[in-house]
């Protein structure tokens, strides 16, 4: 992928509210790189601007993906209840509440 496909991806993520998280599909979609979920995880773990709201996307299921590197999960968590995110008793997001919908 190409930088300026990074910076489609940043650029979307960017308009995540506060308070709502989206799916590595949908940042792929909303994009214009239908099918490239895993694209966009790795756009986002090359991140290296903080202004990029980059906890606010999830997986499918609601949950936090894993990273390498470790301590990026609990990061994010806290940073997504912070912004008044609830996570149910299997550690998910219920995305019917959740979702951004653009």
């Amino acid at each position: 992928m190409t930088s300026s496909t990074y910076q489609d991806i940043y650029a979307v993520v960017s308009q995540i509210p506060q308070g709502q998280v989206a799916t590595y599909g949908q940042i792929a979609l909303l994009a214009g790189l239908p099918g490239h979920a895993r694209q966009v995880g790795y756009a986002l773990s090359a991140l290296n601007d903080a202004s990029v709201p980059w906890h606010r996307v999830i997986n499918a299921k609601g949950e936090i993906s894993p990273r390498s590197g470790g301590g990026h999960d609990e990061l994010q968590r806290l940073r997504l209840e912070a912004e008044g995110v609830r996570f149910d008793s299997c550690d998910r997001i219920p995305l019917d509440r959740y979702r951004w919908q653009p």
